[in-house]
């Protein structure tokens, strides 16, 4: 799995007010992952992104894991709300944006894309999965803002 955490690090400090969040945001993620993997485990690679969304959310509702799937995802333009047709896949425990893919090989854009979606959503983890790899830990990405509001504020440095 490629991890990116744009804070220098995924884990936060005893006493640190982010450090439940860290610890709530990994063990979801932790869950989402052995979801994926075991859809990409009867699946395989080569089919479409929607199958494997569809089967991803079976999976983590067979696992209790709340989530919305295909989310409407506004554009705040100069303070006005733009609907531009852009949807986040799942979201999920109202925390970790999941972003899914079916490709070759996942490109600067799709993370580009996921960090945008964080931004917009302000949430503080995201995962991007492409499930067109042999083994599907090699098609995971685990990106964090470092700028949500979810997030206690830091003081200057």
């Amino acid at each position: 799995m490629k991890e990116v955490v744009e804070d220098g690090g995924g884990s936060a400090a005893v006493g640190d007010p982010d450090a439940a969040l860290f610890r709530r945001c990994d063990a979801i993620t932790d869950k989402i992952i052995g979801a994926a993997i075991e859809v990409h485990r009867s699946l395989g690679p080569g089919l479409l992104e929607t199958a494997y969304e569809a089967c991803l959310a079976k999976e983590l509702a067979d696992r209790g894991v709340a989530f919305a799937r295909q989310l409407e995802l506004p554009v705040n333009y100069k303070g006005i709300r733009v609907e531009c047709g852009y949807r986040i896949d799942l979201l999920v425990e109202d925390l970790i944006v999941v972003e899914l893919k079916s490709v070759e090989k996942t490109q600067p854009i799709h993370e580009a894309q996921l960090l945008t979606y964080l931004r917009l959503m302000d949430k503080p983890v995201g995962l991007l999965l492409n499930f067109n790899v042999s083994k599907l830990t090699d098609g995971i990405v685990r990106r964090a803002n470092t700028k949500s509001s979810l997030r206690s504020p830091r003081p200057p440095r």
